[in-house]
C-alpha cells in the first residue's frame, strides 16, 4: 500500500520550492491509493477558486424504509437570531429541537447538517459569542454516532453533523477576527487531527526512527515501555525503551583533542564526533520499571528534561540473538555493545538526538593512549632484535604473521561478523510493508507541522490586522480611509491563504488517519484477537482446574463423614449391650 501525495500540484502549494515529497517517500507497488480516496471524499478544488461558499441551511432525514428525504431548511431567521443568543450547544440544540416539534412538519429527530452549524457558527460570532461558537464545534467534533434515537427526551433525539474544513477555516477567522488567538491555534491543533475526541487520551503514538537508516521502524505507544523492533532496510534489532525521565544529570566536559585528530577530520578524513557533555537519565517505564542510561552529545544542549516522555533507541541487548545452525549471532548494529543508548526521541518537541559513546570514567585507561602504545611498541621493537640474534628470518616471520592476523580480524569485524549479525531478508518483508506506511506517516507529519506553524504565523497576523483596524476605526480620522482599504485588502489576502492551508491540513490529517487505520488494523486489532482468544482459553482452564478442586475437597469431606459416622456407629454397640 502506497501513497502518491506528491502527485496532486495542489498539495504541494506550500512546500518549499526544493523539496520533493517522492524523494523521501519508499518506492514500492501501488495496491490502493489513499489520496484517491480522499479527493472523492473532500475535494480540494476550492484551492483552485476565490468565490465564497454559501451554505443552505437543511436538514437531511432518513425514514425507517432507508428512503432519505429531500433536505429541508430547520432555521429562519428568527430562529437562528435566537439560536446565536444561547450560551452552549446543548441550549441551541434543545431550542431547534422544541421549535422543529412545534412546527407543521413536527419533526421530532434529525441530524443538524453542516449547512445549519456553519449559520449558527458565523451568527454566534458575528455577535460576539465566541463561547457558542467553541461549544457547537466541539459538539459536532464528538458526535461520531449520525443514528436518530427515536425513544427518550426530545433533545436526544437530535444530532450534530461532523465538522467540515469550511467550518474549521470559518471559526478559526472568526476567533482571530474577535483577537481569540489561544482559541484559534487550539483549534488549528484539533484540525491536525481528524476524528480524534477533544478529551481523547489514547493517541496512535510517536513514530521512532533507526538511529542508523533514519526510518520508522516503530511507534512509541504510551502504554508500551520495553520494544524489540527491527529495521527492513538493515536488518538490525533495535531495544526501544519508552518512558518518563524520572532524574536527569548532566556534565560538561572538555576534551583535549590531539592536533593529528584535528588535521584528519579537516580534511573530513576523520568523521569521529567527538562528545562535549555527558548525561545521566532515569527513565521509568509505564509498568514502574526504572531504567538508567548514560551516554553523551556533541553539543551541551541537554535532549530532554526532567519529566518529559521520551523513547531512546539502544542496540539489541546481549539476550536476544538469532541462531543458525549450534551458532548464536546477535543482530546489533556494529561498532556497538548491546544495549548502549544511539538515538533519543523527544515526544514533547518531536526533536531526536544521535548519542554517542560516554567516554570512560576517572581511574579507566585505554590500551590506545600514547603512554601505553609507545612501551608496547618498544617491546615488540626490542623482541625482534633478540629474535633477530638467534635466527635472521624470524623477525619476518612474526612481522608477516602479525600483519596477517591484524588484517584478518579487521575483516572478520568490518564485513564478516555484521553480515552474520543480520536478519534473513525475508524475514523482514512483512516488516517493511509496515514501516512503509510508518515512512509514510512520518513524512505527512512533518508537512503537517510545517503547515501548522504557517498557519498560526498567519493567525497571528490576522489578529493584528484586525486589532489594527479596530484602533483606526476607534480613531476616526477621515484620512485613515486610504489605510484601513489597504488593511482591509491585506486582511483578505491572509484569509484566503489561512482557508487554503487549513484545507492542506485537513487533506494531510485524513490521509494520515487512513495510514493510522491500516498499521493498527495489522497490528493491534490482531494482538487484541489473540489476547482475547489466549484470555478465553485460560479462563476455561482456570474454571476446569477450580471445578476439580472443588470435586476434590467434596469428596474428602464426604469420606471424612463416612469415618465418623462408622466411629460413632462402632461405639453405640457396646453401650448398648451394657
Amino acid at each position: 500500500m502506497t501513497l502518491n501525495i506528491a502527485s496532486s500540484p495542489w498539495l504541494s502549494r506550500f512546500s518549499p520550492p526544493n523539496t520533493k515529497l517522492s524523494e523521501y517517500a519508499p518506492n514500492y507497488n501501488n495496491n490502493v491509493t489513499l489520496l484517491s480516496l480522499l479527493l472523492r471524499s473532500n475535494s480540494l478544488y476550492s484551492l483552485r477558486t476565490n468565490k465564497p461558499f454559501k451554505p443552505r441551511a437543511s436538514l437531511k432525514e432518513k425514514q425507517s424504509n432507508g428512503v432519505v428525504e429531500e433536505e429541508t431548511s430547520v432555521l429562519d431567521e428568527e430562529l437562528l437570531s435566537r439560536v446565536s443568543a444561547t450560551k452552549d450547544a446543548d441550549e441551541a440544540l434543545q431550542m431547534i429541537a422544541q421549535n422543529q416539534s412545534e412546527s407543521s412538519e413536527q419533526r421530532n429527530g434529525g441530524v443538524v447538517r453542516g449547512s445549519d452549524c456553519r449559520l449558527i457558527i458565523n451568527a454566534a460570532l458575528d455577535r460576539s459569542n465566541a463561547d457558542l461558537a467553541l461549544s457547537v464545534f466541539y459538539a459536532m467534533r464528538s458526535s461520531f454516532d449520525t443514528g436518530v434515537s427515536e425513544n427518550g427526551p426530545l433533545v436526544d433525539r437530535w444530532k450534530w453533523s461532523r465538522p467540515d474544513v469550511s467550518i474549521y477555516a470559518t471559526l478559526v477567522q472568526g476567533l482571530a477576527a474577535l483577537l481569540r488567538v489561544s482559541d484559534a491555534l487550539r483549534m488549528i491543533d484539533d484540525i491536525c487531527r481528524v476524528g480524534v475526541f477533544p478529551g481523547e487520551e489514547v493517541p496512535f503514538g510517536k513514530v521512532v526512527r533507526c538511529p542508523i537508516c533514519a526510518i520508522a521502524v516503530g511507534v512509541a505507544q504510551p502504554q508500551l515501555g520495553i520494544q524489540i523492533v527491527c529495521c527492513a532496510k538493515c536488518r538490525y534489532k533495535y531495544e526501544l525503551v519508552s518512558g518518563n525521565i524520572v532524574s536527569v544529570d548532566s556534565e560538561e566536559i572538555s576534551m583535549e583533542i590531539p592536533a593529528w585528530k584535528r588535521g584528519l577530520k579537516s580534511l573530513q578524513i576523520l568523521k569521529q564526533k567527538f562528545p562535549a557533555a555527558v548525561h545521566s537519565i532515569l527513565v521509568q517505564t509505564p509498568s514502574g520499571m526504572a531504567r538508567t542510561h548514560r551516554f553523551a552529545t556533541e553539543t551541551v544542549d541537554l535532549p530532554a528534561q526532567e519529566g518529559e516522555r521520551v523513547t531512546i533507541a539502544c542496540a539489541a541487548p546481549s539476550n536476544v540473538y538469532k541462531e543458525v545452525g549450534p551458532f548464536k549471532f546477535s543482530p546489533k548494529a556494529p561498532n556497538f555493545y548491546p544495549g548502549e543508548p544511539m538515538c533519543l526521541t523527544n515526544h514533547t518537541d518531536g526533536r531526536e538526538s544521535q548519542l554517542l559513546r560516554a567516554p570512560a570514567k576517572d581511574g579507566i585507561s585505554s590500551l590506545l593512549k600514547p603512554e601505553f602504545v609507545i612501551p608496547f611498541l618498544t617491546v615488540l621493537a626490542a623482541g625482534d632484535v633478540a629474535s633477530g640474534i638467534i635466527d635472521p628470518s624470524l623477525p619476518q616471520l612474526l612481522s608477516v604473521a602479525a600483519v596477517g592476523s591484524l588484517a584478518a580480524g579487521a575483516t572478520l569485524n568490518a564485513v564478516i561478523f555484521p553480515q552474520l549479525n543480520q536478519l534473513p531478508q525475508k524475514s523482514v518483508e512483512t516488516t517493511a510493508i509496515r514501516q512503509q506506511l510508518l515512512s509514510q506517516y512520518d513524512i505527512l507529519q512533518s508537512r503537517i507541522r510545517d503547515l501548522k506553524d504557517a498557519a498560526k504565523k498567519e493567525v497571528w497576523m490576522l489578529a493584528r490586522m484586525c486589532q489594527l483596524e479596530n484602533k483606526i476605526f476607534a480613531v476616526g480620522e477621515p484620512s485613515y480611509r486610504a489605510r484601513r482599504t489597504r488593511i482591509k485588502r491585506v486582511r483578505e489576502s491572509l484569509e484566503n491563504s489561512l482557508r487554503g492551508r487549513i484545507e492542506l491540513i485537513d487533506s494531510y490529517a485524513r490521509i494520515s488517519s487512513m495510514i493510522e487505520i491500516e498499521v493498527e488494523m495489522d497490528s493491534d486489532v490482531l494482538a487484541a484477537e489473540a489476547a482475547n482468544n489466549a484470555e478465553t482459553i485460560a479462563e476455561q482452564i482456570q474454571q476446569i482446574m477450580e471445578l476439580e478442586n472443588l470435586e476434590e475437597k467434596w469428596r474428602l469431606q464426604a469420606e471424612a463423614n463416612d469415618e465418623a459416622e462408622r466411629l460413632l456407629s462402632s461405639q453405640s454397640i457396646p453401650t448398648e449391650q451394657i
